[in-house]
């Protein structure tokens, strides 16, 4: 026989009430926001007789929207979007461990009391969780690291060779004025006597540029 499980009551506005009570007489967010309400409750009494406060936060259940759920925290200075950022981290880490004790053999495969040992079987059951999941990202989630980087290949236009040493040039020009004081003509034949230290191939593409400054 399965029995209930007991309700929690907490303490709220001087009164002894239960989740759903308290959640009843709170003012709700409008609209559709994932997060409704958030109250300071207390939980209990600490060894110096102080009241042990904790923030309850109050989100829209995404898989039952006239449902909602209730996240504690016992740290009431947090944010309410940061509590709800902690839980979702919380959640996924609970799934690493499930995969690696249920599927990956962790704790089962190998049985030692070394240390060494322990950390070693550790490493390599974590290394196979990694690769699984990398294989299982690639293969069903578009936002990886490769398809972003041809995303952004695809939208910014790549700056030639001869416009980047082009900037360059512009900004040594720049800096030889302010900085030296030096005459227009003075740098031109810095620019000219630098071009011509250069290596043929890249002599030819910078030709230009020496007539033009």
């Amino acid at each position: 026989m399965v029995k209930a499980m007991p309700k929690v009551y907490y303490t709220f506005n001087g009164k002894t009430k239960n989740l759903k009570d308290i959640y009843a007489s709170v003012k709700k967010r409008r609209g559709k926001a994932k997060i409704l309400s958030s109250v300071v409750v207390g939980i209990g009494i600490d060894c110096n007789g102080q009241e042990i406060l904790a923030k309850i936060v109050f989100v829209r259940d995404r898989n039952r929207s006239r449902k909602w759920l209730a996240l504690i925290s016992t740290d009431i200075s947090m944010d309410d979007e940061e509590i709800v950022g902690i839980y979702g981290k919380r959640w996924d880490i609970r799934v690493f461990f499930k995969m690696c004790k249920s599927y990956l053999s962790l704790a089962k495969e190998f049985q030692s009391r070394s240390y060494d040992s322990m950390i070693a079987h550790t490493t390599i059951v974590f290394s196979r969780y990694i690769m699984l999941a990398v294989e299982n990202r690639n293969n069903t989630d578009l936002r990886t690291v490769g398809a972003l980087f041809y995303h952004c290949c695809d939208e910014l236009q790549d700056i030639q060779f001869i416009e980047a040493i082009q900037l360059i040039i512009d900004m040594l020009k720049n800096a030889l004025q302010q900085k030296l004081m030096i005459s227009k003509e003075q740098i031109s034949e810095f620019i000219d006597y630098f071009i011509n230290a250069l290596p043929v191939f890249l002599k030819e593409k910078l030709s230009l540029l020496s007539c033009e400054s």
